[in-house]
Formats: C-alpha cells, structure tokens, sequence
C-alpha cells in the first residue's frame, strides 16, 4: 500500500493552502456583502437581472454578517473594515524565542467573520485552530482591536 504523501495537503489550521491562494486577498463575509449590494444597485440602474449564484451568496453572507449597520453608509462601513483589515494583517507580536508572529490573510478574514463582543481567546482558537501559535495576551489583543470596531460599526 502506498503512504499518503501529505506536505501537498491543505490544513486551515496548518495554515497549508494551495498554489491558488498564494497571491489573493481574503475577504470577509462583510466586505463581500458590501461588494454585493454595490453590484446589485449597479445591475438595477443597467437593468439587468441577477444571476441565482450572485442571490445565493447575498442569502450566505447577509445570514454570516455579524459587521452591519442599516443607518451607516457604504462609504463609513467600507472605511471601518479596511481599517481594522489593515490593523489585523500588520498586526504583529514577538515571541520568547524572539520570532516575530503575524496573521495569514485567512485567519484576519475568519476572526472578522466570527467575533462578536463576547468572543473569548477560547473560543477563538477553537474555531480558529492556527490562532493557538500566539501568546493568550495576544490574541486577546486581537480580539480588542475586532471588539472595538465592532463597537464602533454597530453603534
């Protein structure tokens, strides 16, 4: 029987993913949502109807969203999320051994979908399973940054 040759498998918690993914930026369920509702508007005032793929992904990501807020606008939302985007993916802490730590673009994009205010280190390494690399004061720090805004979009 031939063994599994597993250095080529993909591991969300491993943080192993394929060639594709190499280059892209990861979105979140909001700022796919806000894609979604510009694209919408704009197929309406072209008149054209919208493909059942695109209703599909607008009924996942409006069920998924936990970063809305119907009395901002796109421009403040938009604005709120690049923000904390940019806050998580430079977001960086050193470890005792001296090695310098950083998000991926798949766990900023995951820790943006899944935080509510109550969210704990707990629960977030739990979901988020490659999260466990970082000191708990860390990641509790992350979660600061996610709470705030959250904070500020819904408020």
């Amino acid at each position: 029987m031939e063994a599994l040759n597993t250095s080529n498998v993909e591991d969300a918690a491993e943080l192993k993913f394929g060639e594709e993914f190499k280059d892209i930026d990861i979105l979140s369920n909001a700022q796919v949502a806000v894609i979604l509702q510009f694209s919408a508007r704009s197929a309406v005032n072209r008149d054209e109807e919208l493909h059942d793929v695109y209703r599909k992904t607008q009924k996942y990501v409006d069920r998924y969203n936990t970063l809305t807020n119907q009395e901002k606008n796109n421009q403040e939302l938009v604005k709120e999320l690049d923000n904390l985007q940019d806050a998580l993916t430079t977001f960086r802490k050193e470890t005792d051994a001296g090695e310098e730590l950083e998000l991926h673009g798949y766990e900023v994009a995951a820790l943006m979908n899944l935080v509510a205010t109550d969210t704990a280190v707990e629960e977030a390494t739990s979901l988020i399973p490659s999260l466990s690399r970082f000191p708990e004061a860390a990641i509790d720090e992350i979660l600061d940054l996610i709470r705030t805004t959250m904070i500020r979009i819904v408020s």
